[in-house]
């Protein structure tokens, strides 16, 4: 009975929206336009401006469920390539963890970080709007219809269905680059797992527990 038990709908109050439906599907099909066109104008001008810009904006584009998902894109993407190193990206990234807002400011620091032009505050500027851009384009482009789209019992069921892929993502993102490149040795599991406890139990603010672990790492390489 369990598995043929009918599907409910979510009830959901009105979201009040001032936004015409031919405005959301301007900006849909800018999305669209740019996700499209974009690694067209990189290969036909190979400029690294462009090729940042088109990079992080495909990145923001394919991300779904969180921040931390756009980790296993972005290192496929700046590390192979050569733009940073492993272990650079791997500190931004706990850097990222550390500071309050949204997981994305992490091309903020990719950015500045980058081994080639543009790099420092404008390199970091030009990633972060990059990939900031198809979510604002996306949010406002949607707008007109979500009201139809969420009281839609198929697009609640590709929801969860997308929900759960994206918990693969983040094992994914766990084990490459994270646990691959950082737990080497035994010192490295018992550091991340009181990391683990501190933050999970004891509920100690993230900057904390990251300034700790880098005294503590720092501390263990002088000793081993």
């Amino acid at each position: 009975m369990l598995l043929f038990k009918p599907q409910q709908t979510t009830v959901h109050d009105p979201l009040p929206v001032s936004i015409r439906r031919r405005v959301g599907l301007f900006w849909l099909t800018l999305f669209f336009v740019l996700l499209t066109g974009l690694p067209l104008l990189t290969a036909i001008f190979p400029n690294p401006t462009l090729l940042m810009v088109e990079t992080f904006y495909r990145t923001g584009s394919l991300v779904f469920g969180g921040g931390h998902v756009v980790l296993p894109l972005l290192q496929t993407e700046v590390v192979p390539s050569g733009w940073v190193s492993t272990d650079t990206f791997l500190a931004g990234y706990g850097a990222a963890q550390a500071v309050p807002g949204p997981l994305f400011t992490f091309a903020a620091f990719l950015g500045a970080s980058m081994n080639q032009v543009p790099s420092g505050w404008l390199g970091g500027l030009v990633c972060l709007l990059a990939i900031f851009a198809p979510s604002f384009l996306l949010i406002v482009g949607a707008l007109p219809f979500w009201e139809s789209l969420r009281r839609n019992i198929r697009t609640q069921a590709a929801l969860q269905g997308i929900n759960a892929a994206v918990v693969g993502l983040l094992l994914a993102a766990l084990y490459q680059p994270v646990w691959t490149s950082a737990v080497l040795a035994p010192q490295d599991f018992g550091l991340a797992l009181v990391a683990l406890v501190a933050l999970m139990f004891w509920k100690l603010p993230p900057w904390l527990v990251v300034v700790s672990c880098g005294v503590a790492g720092w501390l263990l390489s002088l000793a081993l």
